[in-house]
């Protein structure tokens, strides 16, 4: 079946998150992506587990959770680029593939002659991409970093965690690398872009991707409501700055999230609640009003959805329109209904005799749909047939490769 990106080949440097997730998507999409490793080791993500996958017996693979969720579908060959033969057989495969995506620390490919400079001399159509935490440029440019640092610095934290006259108040993390995964959804789509461009121009270009940059620019409207109005935002937990009622309140049992956007879902919302007075007392009839006046509002909705569980309001909410949804713990999102239709769990073919979980990317195609064909795979797994297909390696060399320890 004809993919998205089945035409193009990448060359994939990467390893822990970032820039496993962009590769990730590329292979998705359709395109042939080989990954490469160092020997006997392999990305670091591989050992990150328990838990990790089991084989057909039932016995632990090399291969943790962590790791099968980034790199999925991947072709891996093992290469040792600190030799100056492993540094030529990635210029050699760099010469057949139309994107190379790297997350080295800044400068260190270049050390190798793996810089883009190095790479354009020989293949001047490739797109080189390269991930790292504070980007090229800059005073922290050679600085190491990770997700978690960039959290903190890029501003995201201070916004994330319970109002400061709350109980628990304090900066929170977001639950997931959001960090990671938000710059590799930013190298996928500067790829794109950069590819895009060579059919117009013929020519490739390189790309800097900063985790740090890409944190900044998630603060979105809160950043503008700063710049704009010159006032800090704060930690309001699980409300909204800009909107009233938009958060979460317990439940009898559970707890539910109330999204009311506009003045008329207001309205409905009271209804709802069965108090149609709160929708036309003149502290909250609108959407400012309810802002200033949130104090006086959020303690009287409280009390009210404590008369009843998680399930029934979210179902006589729907009733009335009012956008809401519950918050379910992970065993209830694989059980949901419209997660189950719309298939976000695939089980994917291992080489390890067994298929592993996996989760479905949510980008769907009329013409060029994602299908899930391998998942991640073990580690040298493609070397043999990587280095003879496309590079014409005979047996013999391949194994004197292997018993120098290059791949």
């Amino acid at each position: 079946m004809q993919k998205a990106l089945s035409h193009l080949r990448i060359l994939d440097l990467t390893r822990v998150l970032a820039g496993p997730w962009s590769t990730q998507n590329l292979a998705d999409m359709g395109a042939e992506v080989i990954k490469i490793e160092r020997p006997g080791l392999g990305d670091d993500t591989r050992a990150w587990g328990p838990p990790f996958l089991r084989d057909a017996e039932g016995r632990e693979t090399f291969d943790s959770s962590y790791f099968l969720s980034a790199n999925r579908g991947k072709k891996s060959i093992t290469l040792d680029i600190s030799t100056s033969e492993g540094q030529q057989i990635v210029r050699e495969l760099a010469r057949h593939c139309d994107v190379l995506v790297e997350n080295y620390k800044v400068g260190n490919l270049a050390r190798y002659g793996l810089a883009y400079e190095d790479i354009a001399k020989i293949n001047p159509r490739l797109v080189y991409c390269s991930i790292t935490g504070f980007g090229q440029t800059g005073p922290y440019a050679p600085l190491p970093g990770y997700d978690f640092v960039f959290q903190g610095m890029g501003g995201l934290m201070s916004l994330t965690g319970r109002a400061d006259d709350e109980p628990g108040a304090g900066p929170l993390k977001v639950g997931i690398a959001i960090g990671d995964i938000l710059a590799g959804m930013y190298a996928t789509s500067a790829i794109l872009a950069a590819l895009e461009h060579r059919h117009t121009s013929g020519k490739g270009q390189y790309i800097d991707i900063s985790l740090l940059d890409s944190v900044v620019a998630l603060n979105s409207y809160q950043a503008l409501n700063y710049l704009i109005a010159g006032k800090m935002p704060r930690r309001l937990g699980n409300s909204h700055p800009n909107i009233v009622p938009y958060q979460v309140f317990r439940c009898k049992e559970g707890d539910v999230i109330v999204a009311v956007g506009n003045n008329s879902q207001y309205r409905s919302f009271c209804e709802a609640l069965e108090r149609p007075d709160l929708a036309v007392d003149p502290r909250f009839e609108l959407g400012e009003q309810r802002i200033l006046n949130r104090e006086q509002l959020i303690p009287q909705i409280s009390a009210i959805m404590l008369t009843r569980t998680m399930m029934e309001w979210v179902e006589r909410l729907e009733k009335f329109n009012v956008p809401c949804g519950p918050i379910y713990t992970m065993d209830q999102v694989f059980e949901d209904p419209q997660i189950r239709h719309r298939e976000m769990r695939v089980d994917v073919p291992h080489a390890a005799g067994v298929l592993a979980p996996g989760l479905a990317n949510p980008m769907r195609f009329s013409d060029t749909p994602i299908t899930y064909e391998r998942a991640a795979p073990t580690l040298g797994q493609h070397t043999d047939e990587v280095l003879a297909e496309m590079l014409k390696h005979s047996p013999e060399e391949i194994a004197a490769l292997r018993e120098r320890k290059i791949v």
